[in-house]
C-alpha cells in the first residue's frame, strides 16, 4: 500500500480509436513524472462506441494496470458519461480530459499543484480555440445568455477539462439531476475554484463528437438547470399580457364611446387573440420543460449500465 495520494484520470470516449492509444502516451509521459508524488488510475468510460475504440481499451487495460475501462449498453450522452466517470473514480481528486488532445495533458501537474494548494475545484481556461466561426459565436452568445439568467457565476471559456476534488464528487453525485450540466453545477456549489489559462489545440484525428446542435442543446440545459429566471419571466409575461388586454379593452369601450362611428376593429382583436395564444404556448413551453425534469427526477432512471469492463 501506498501514501501517496491517489489520483483518477476521467476520460469518456465514443469512437475514438485514432485518438485513444495517443492519448494514453501522452498521460503516461505526464503521470510517470509525477509518480513519485502521486499513484494514478485512468478510467474510460465507452459510449457504446460502433467502431474498435473498445478493443483498444481492453488491449490498453491489459498492458498498463492503471487503465480501467468500462463499456455501457448504448451512448448515454458526453454529460452523463462524466457523470458516470465520476461514480467509477477511485480517486482523492478527479481529472476530466478529453480522448481528442485538444486539451493539453501537460497541464495536469498545474492542476495538481493548484489541489495541493487548496483549491477544491482546478479548470481550465480556453483563451484560444480553434473552432468554426458559427459555432463559436453560438458558443460566446450561450456562455453570455447562461451568465445573465444564472443565478451564480459560470467561469467564461471554462469546459470540462478540470480537476476537483473528492468532496465536490460527492456532492455532485448526491444530486439527482436527470439531465445534468456538470459545469454549471460545480459552479454554483461555491467550492474554492482556480482558472488556468490554456491554448486549445485543434482536433489532428477523428470527428467532433458534439456538433452545433448538441452545443444548443446543453446551453439550454445550462440555462433551465442552473436559473428560475425562465419560470420567472414566464409569469411576468402572462402579467405583462394580461394588462396589455386590460388596457386594449378600455382603450376600445372609451374609442367607442366617444365616436361610434369608428370600425369595429376585427384586426386589432385578432392580432390580441393571436398574441396572447403565441404568449400562452410560450410559457406552456418553459413550463413543461420544468415539468419533464421534475418527471426524470422522481422516475429516477439509472445514469448508466453498463455492459462490459476490464475491471475483474
Amino acid at each position: 500500500m501506498s501514501n501517496r495520494p491517489l489520483i483518477t484520470i476521467s476520460v469518456p470516449v465514443l469512437n475514438e480509436e485514432a485518438n485513444v492509444r495517443n492519448l494514453h502516451t501522452a498521460l503516461v509521459k505526464v503521470l510517470e513524472s509525477l509518480k513519485k508524488r502521486y499513484d494514478f488510475e485512468i478510467v474510460f468510460t465507452d459510449n457504446a462506441s460502433t467502431d474498435s475504440t473498445w478493443d483498444l481499451l481492453t488491449d490498453l487495460s491489459a498492458k498498463d494496470k492503471r487503465v480501467k475501462a468500462y463499456r455501457f449498453t448504448r451512448n448515454i450522452g458526453f454529460q452523463k458519461s462524466i457523470l458516470m466517470n465520476y461514480s467509477l473514480a477511485s480517486g482523492e481528486a478527479v481529472i476530466q480530459i478529453d480522448a481528442d488532445l485538444q486539451d493539453p495533458p501537460e497541464l495536469i501537474t498545474a492542476f495538481l499543484a493548484e489541489w495541493e494548494k487548496g483549491a477544491r475545484v482546478v479548470y481550465g481556461v480556453r483563451e484560444v480555440r480553434r473552432e468554426g466561426f458559427v459555432n463559436g459565436l453560438v458558443r460566446k452568445m450561450g456562455y453570455w445568455v447562461i451568465d445573465k439568467l444564472s443565478e451564480h457565476p459560470i467561469p467564461r471559456g471554462a469546459g470540462d477539462f478540470r480537476l476537483i476534488d473528492r468532496r465536490v464528487v460527492t456532492t455532485l453525485l448526491a444530486q439527482n439531476n436527470p439531465r445534468p450540466y456538470i459545469r454549471g453545477t460545480i459552479a454554483g456549489m461555491g467550492f474554492r475554484s482556480v482558472g488556468i489559462p490554456y491554448n486549445r489545440s485543434a482536433r489532428e484525428h477523428g470527428e467532433s463528437k458534439f456538433p452545433l446542435s448538441s452545443v444548443v442543446k446543453l446551453g439550454f440545459s445550462g440555462i433551465l438547470d442552473n436559473s428560475l429566471v425562465p419560470l420567472r419571466l414566464a409569469s411576468l409575461l402572462g402579467g405583462f399580457f394580461l394588462v396589455a388586454s386590460i388596457l386594449m379593452i378600455i382603450w376600445t369601450v372609451i374609442s367607442r364611446l366617444v365616436d361610434p362611428s369608428l370600425p369595429l376593429g376585427y384586426a386589432s382583436l385578432l392580432s390580441v387573440v393571436l398574441l396572447g395564444f403565441g404568449a400562452n404556448a410560450m410559457l406552456i413551453g418553459i413550463v413543461s420543460e420544468y415539468l419533464l425534469r421534475v418527471y426524470l427526477t422522481v422516475r429516477a432512471d439509472p445514469v448508466g449500465i453498463i455492459a462490459d469492463t476490464t475491471v475483474r
